[in-house]
């Protein structure tokens, strides 16, 4: 008798540990997760190869002086060595390498840039403007190539070539209003020789027709 009263005088108690259903149903959601992250990954990584390919080169697509390129690259080559080494478009110069002496400017998008400093594969989809796209189809000089010919805005001619394009940029972007606007806002561009009289008078001198030109022109190539 004390035994059966032993026996229901115990309580069930209720299982604190986790059921085998709650088990399962974690289990097929964590499962569910982990396979749509891994499905989001793949196609992540599919675009990546597509881009890339399997030769590692980064397809790209440039116009350059209104002429479309369409580019397989290496991720690591800048604009400056696609220019030069690829395009044979040697106008634009390698100064310091470190984007503080100006000799490698070029308009991406109609922005001065130094190219040693863009990678040719962060310029895909936009345009490019060089020293060479300046000039119109009859080969006469921009305004301000034949204004820095004009105001002896030079010596040497090496860093020319991006004071010509960097000067066309600060025009358009409006900070040509005075001598000092313009020297401000063209030290970018080192010249060693110290033409700098004759280059922010040559800035002035063509600062007119540039406006009337503007960019579309160059970046289309229209000229």
């Amino acid at each position: 008798m004390s035994r059966q009263r032993n026996r229901s005088s115990r309580a069930p108690q209720k299982d604190q540990g986790v059921s085998r259903r709650n088990f399962l149903a974690g289990s097929a959601t964590a499962s569910a997760s982990a396979f749509g992250q891994f499905a989001a990954g793949a196609q992540e990584a599919a675009a990546q190869s597509a881009a890339t390919g399997t030769d590692g080169l980064v397809r790209t697509t440039i116009t350059i002086n209104g002429t479309e390129h369409a580019l397989s690259l290496d991720p690591r080559m800048t604009v400056l060595d696609l220019l030069r080494e690829q395009l044979d478009l040697t106008g634009t110069k390698v100064g310091c390498n470190h984007g503080q002496c100006g000799a490698c400017t070029v308009l991406l998008d109609g922005v001065r840039v130094n190219s040693c400093f863009v990678l040719a594969a962060a310029a895909d989809g936009k345009s490019v403007v060089t020293v060479e796209g300046l000039a119109d189809s009859n080969a006469e000089l921009h305004p301000m190539q034949a204004a820095f010919i004009e105001e002896d805005g030079f010596q040497c001619g090496y860093c020319t070539p991006g004071q010509i394009v960097s000067a066309i940029g600060c025009v358009m972007e409006g900070h040509a209003g005075s001598e000092a606007e313009i020297s401000e806002y063209m030290s970018g561009n080192l010249c060693r020789c110290g033409a700098y009289k004759g280059i922010v008078s040559a800035v002035e001198r063509a600062r007119d027709e540039t406006r009337e030109i503007g960019l579309a022109a160059l970046t289309e190539g229209e000229r």
